[in-house]
């Protein structure tokens, strides 16, 4: 069974509260309730993990070292900002998926560069939920 850490970053936990027009109505609650029940329909140990805090995202990067055959990131964001994340993620060498809700090549101009796509194998932007699927589908080929 693939062990997968899934982590979403900053506002995440804002789901279905913030920005309605791009987000939806759903919540961050059903996210995970959507992760958990593709990971267990796929055959996936998913472990899920939010937080707004850099530093608490780097820890959690760090802590699949030699534990986790892959990392899902949706890190908010700190996708187009943090530097930090990138290096922890070169650093486990955990093949790793980035995922985006919306399609950020469409968005604020900002945004179109990833500091995470420089590590990752593959980015599956705009697909909303499904994306995860996705991500969780691609460690099983």
């Amino acid at each position: 069974m693939k062990k997968i850490l899934v982590i979403n970053g900053v506002n995440l936990n804002m789901l279905g509260i913030r920005e309605k027009e791009l987000y939806g109505e759903k919540s961050y609650s059903d996210l995970v309730a959507y992760i958990k029940s593709e990971a267990e329909k796929l055959g996936i140990d998913a472990e899920i993990y939010q937080s707004n805090i850099e530093g608490e995202i780097v820890n959690k990067i760090q802590s699949a070292y030699k534990q986790k055959d892959g990392i899902i990131i949706n890190a908010g964001a700190y996708t187009h900002t943090s530097i930090a994340i990138l290096d922890a993620l070169k650093a486990v060498s955990v093949d790793t998926v980035e995922v985006h809700l919306t399609d950020i090549e469409n968005r604020e101009d900002f945004r179109k560069f990833s500091y995470i796509s420089l590590v990752a194998k593959k980015t599956i932007s705009g697909k909303g939920f499904e994306g995860y699927k996705e991500a969780m589908e691609f460690f099983l080929n």
